[in-house]
């Protein structure tokens, strides 16, 4: 093993020891160690830096702005006892954050999404994405938190879930809507049926038989979508799996709304659902649709008139 490789290893444990996952940033950094080692760089450089950070050539900009941000934290870590280590500067590449605007789903489109899936060559493969795709739309749960629920994870009988060592390594219960739960009982039967005996202890089982992956699932996504006929709108990205979580947490303000509840006094309470340290973190997800501009225009009106 390399110097640069085994320093990678401490560096991420040391993290980790910390409370982050660094799921995707441990990737990352592999694959940087990667590049050094394929030019024979025995040091990091900005020079080497910046050319790995701007793979793939055509990417978008705040990925490679992500990417530069990995080897800028090992960089720093090795510069504590190697002082020819070059640490790339926080303005290279930085564009700030910004905020994808997300894709809202109309439940007439989950729908038919839903319905794609259930039309999967693989029975197993079918079963699972329709189940998956339903899940997360009447949860708001994010694509990782589904990918990771274990068998032992989901209480039937008491129509809950538990979410373990999510972001921020903290876990926590999502109480389920008996529709849900029937549903979620239907895919263990028939998942149980088509693979008895699998070698892994996930609730969701890929057609192989095995726990689903961020690839699979955004591959498969995409052909649902084109199946399911479901397209952003000119000029705007391909919709993803995490927007389903978006669409939950609108279609739950509107419902509140139609509902004529206290929003703002619920509003905590959708941040603990989804698992948000605090309820400001939970307006990143809030985008505004003519159903929930509409709902809060009548709740603004019928104010106005009851004060006149």
């Amino acid at each position: 093993m390399s110097t640069l490789r085994a320093a990678a290893d401490d560096y991420l444990a040391m993290r980790r020891a910390l409370g982050y996952q660094l799921r995707q940033e441990g990737r990352m950094l592999t694959s940087f160690v990667d590049h050094l080692e394929r030019y024979g760089s025995t040091r990091i450089t900005i020079e080497a830096a910046l050319a790995w950070a701007t793979e793939p050539e055509h990417a978008d900009p705040t990925w490679w702005a992500k990417r530069l941000t990995v080897v800028r934290g090992f960089a720093r870590y090795l510069r504590a006892w190697d002082d020819q280590t070059e640490v790339p500067p926080t303005r290279l590449l930085s564009k700030g954050v910004r905020r994808r605007t997300p894709y809202l789903y109309s439940p007439a489109q989950i729908l038919a999404l839903m319905g794609a899936a259930r039309r999967l060559a693989s029975p197993l493969r079918a079963a699972t994405f329709e189940t998956f795709i339903g899940l997360m739309a009447a949860t708001g749960l994010r694509t990782g938190e589904a990918m990771g629920l274990d068998r032992d994870d989901v209480h039937l009988d008491d129509s809950l879930l538990i979410v373990r060592r999510s972001k921020f390594d903290k876990s926590r219960q999502v109480p389920l809507h008996q529709t849900t739960t029937d549903a979620l009982a239907d895919y263990a039967r028939r998942r149980d049926d088509l693979c008895p005996h699998p070698a892994v202890p996930c609730f969701f089982l890929s057609g192989a038989g095995t726990r689903l992956n961020h690839t699979n699932v955004s591959t498969t996504f995409a052909g649902l979508l084109t199946a399911a006929g479901v397209a952003a709108p000119r000029g705007r990205r391909r919709p993803r799996p995490y927007d389903l979580r978006h669409s939950f947490a609108v279609a739950t303000l509107v419902a509140w709304y139609a509902d004529d509840a206290p929003v703002p006094a619920r509003l905590p309470a959708l941040s603990t659902y989804l698992g948000h340290v605090k309820p400001s973190s939970t307006y990143w997800y809030l985008e505004s649709s003519p159903e929930l501009m509409a709902a809060a225009a009548s709740r603004l009106e019928r104010f106005w008139q009851e004060s006149s």
